[in-house]
This record gives structure tokens, C-alpha cells and sequence, in this order.
């Protein structure tokens, strides 16, 4: 059990590809730490070819990762919605999902594109558009995945082309707000609600073309109450 225990991501990764594969072997450390905890074992076919199998105690490890990832893209899920809720009681206008090609610029003065897919994108309700202030909320609930997004410096210059404010919004108790780069802001989010714990820089930025395309493409997250209620009954 303590061998298992101590297997990482790396490790994990690879039974699943074994376990979707025919096998063969790689022939490095990883698999090497696989046999000796007893999760993949070696075997032969009548030709003498030696290929790898999953063996039972593998397969748990594998039903277990996959029921903890489960639960964290339900708990991600679930705190995007929260979040895209809030921003709409604002007066904002939201979209989930969204794929955006962020315009930055290259040492020799031409425009790269990134791709960049914000948790929530929002802008303001207005028909002016200088006052749109388009902001990104990236959700995280697990500290891994956030230690790896901060391990990727260029998503977040991704998402500075994109808005005017970026805030990581996360589940309270995974990093505490000097962790995290000063041009985000930061939310934390428990059973009681979002809490501010440090505001975002604002600057002024309006969208490019490219981005209201996008926008136009894509439905905007529907508000969970109708509108028309609000406007009363009709005189008779």
C-alpha cells in the first residue's frame, strides 16, 4: 500500500495508457515502479513478446482516480455556475465555454494568437461599448490544477489580452492570495459565498473584433429567472 501511495500523476497516466493499449512496454522507471507496486505485471505471448497487463490491484487505482476526478469536474462545475450566477445578478451578460484567440504581441512587433478558454467570461450590460469592461474568472478547486496553471505563464498573458480584469476564483483552503500573480484578483469560495480577498487591477481595454465574433457565436448563459416576471402584471 505504501508503494502505491507514494505513485504519482505520472504514474497514473501511464496505467491508463496500458490499460487502453495493447501493452508494450516502454521500459523506463515509471514502469519499473509500476511492477513493484504490483499494478501492471509482465507477461508473454507464444512468440515470445513481452507486453504489460493491468492487474486487479491496478484497475481499483484506476476506478478511484477515475471517481476523484468525477468529483472535482462536478465541484469545478459547480463553482463556475455560482460564480456565472453572481456575475449575471451584477448586470453582467455571461458566457461558459468559451474558445477565444487573444491577440499579443511578438518581439518583431507582429500578432501572435493564443488560444485561451476563460471558466466565465462576462461584460457589462451597456450599449456603450468603451464601457463593456469585459472580465475572466478562472475557477479552481483543487490545488494541483492551479499549481500547474501558475506553471503557465503565457495562459495568463492569454487572458490579460482578453479582459480587463482576471480574477482566480478558488475553493477556500487551497492557496492563500500572495501565492498568485499580482495582476489577478482573487475570490475565495466556501458554503457561506465568494469573498474578495484581493481585488484585480482594472485598466480600460475594449474587445477587438475578433472577440465580439466569438461572442456572437456563442449562446450567453441563460439567467435562471424570467425576466418578464420582473415587468408585473399587464393592466387588464
Amino acid at each position: 500500500m505504501a508503494a502505491v501511495q507514494a505513485l504519482g500523476a505520472v504514474h497514473r497516466r501511464r496505467l491508463r495508457e496500458i490499460w487502453r493499449s495493447a501493452g508494450w512496454p516502454c521500459r523506463d522507471a515509471v514502469e519499473i515502479e509500476l511492477l513493484a507496486a504490483g499494478l501492471v505485471e509482465r507477461s508473454w505471448d507464444g512468440a515470445g513478446r513481452e507486453t504489460l497487463r493491468v492487474t486487479d490491484p491496478g484497475v481499483q487505482l484506476l476506478a478511484a482516480t477515475l471517481a476523484r476526478n468525477r468529483a472535482l469536474r462536478d465541484a469545478h462545475e459547480a463553482l463556475v455556475g455560482r460564480v456565472a450566477r453572481e456575475m449575471q445578478r451584477a448586470g453582467r451578460v455571461v458566457w461558459r465555454g468559451l474558445r477565444l484567440r487573444a491577440p499579443l504581441e511578438a518581439e518583431d512587433g507582429a500578432t501572435n494568437w493564443a488560444l485561451a478558454l476563460p471558466d466565465v467570461y462576462s461584460i457589462r450590460h451597456t450599449t456603450v461599448e468603451d464601457c463593456v469592461e469585459p472580465i475572466v474568472h478562472e475557477i479552481k478547486v483543487n490545488r494541483a490544477d492551479l499549481l500547474s496553471d501558475l506553471r503557465q505563464p503565457a495562459k495568463g498573458v492569454a487572458y490579460a489580452a482578453l479582459a480587463s480584469q482576471c480574477w482566480y476564483v478558488l475553493e477556500r483552503g487551497i492557496a492563500e492570495p500572495d501565492e498568485l500573480p499580482p495582476a489577478y484578483g482573487v475570490m475565495f469560495a466556501d458554503a457561506a459565498g465568494l469573498e474578495v480577498a484581493r481585488p484585480a487591477p482594472r485598466r480600460a481595454w475594449r474587445p477587438p473584433f475578433a472577440v465580439w465574433m466569438a461572442l456572437a457565436r456563442h449562446d450567453a448563459e441563460p439567467h435562471d429567472d424570467d425576466g418578464q416576471a420582473l415587468l408585473g402584471d399587464a393592466p387588464a
